[in-house]
């Protein structure tokens, strides 16, 4: 199997440099988004409990309902930008944006950032990774 791939490797060289080109800028590329994607549920408690950050669940109520960090405003995406007031008095405080996987909120951390929210972060896995860290949730 290793002879084969060596061969492999001396019979294609363009195309295996083709691709380490493109596993080395992917990684450049996950590296720096790693390290301003959010914060981990951790670091997320520490901001809670010692500088009140607000948390801002942006999952459709059906989902919050069944379960959510304490103390979180849900604004579902499909209705930030018409309750977007709602969210003005917190501007000096930070917020940390949750959504189910974490996929979603990097969208509206953008979109907080350009509308003066300079301490707004994304939680890193969402609350799934909430739920995964077996951390406390409310249900109504």
């Amino acid at each position: 199997m290793i002879d084969q791939l060596f061969e492999f490797v001396q019979n294609h060289p363009l195309l295996v440099g083709a691709f380490l080109l493109v596993l080395t800028a992917w990684l450049i590329y996950e590296t720096r988004n790693a390290a301003t994607s959010g914060v981990t549920s951790t670091q997320a408690t520490q901001l809670i409990n010692r500088e009140d950050a607000v948390v801002l669940d942006l999952r459709e109520s059906k989902d919050y309902k069944a379960g959510h960090i304490a103390g979180a405003l849900n604004i579902p995406q499909s209705n930030l930008d018409n309750r977007m007031n709602e969210l003005e008095k917190h501007k000096s405080k930070p917020v940390i944006i949750v959504c189910k996987h974490g996929q979603s909120s990097g969208a509206v951390q953008a979109k907080l950032a350009k509308a003066g929210f300079e301490r707004a972060v994304k939680l890193k896995g969402g609350m799934m990774q909430w739920q995964a860290d077996s951390l406390p949730m409310v249900k109504k």
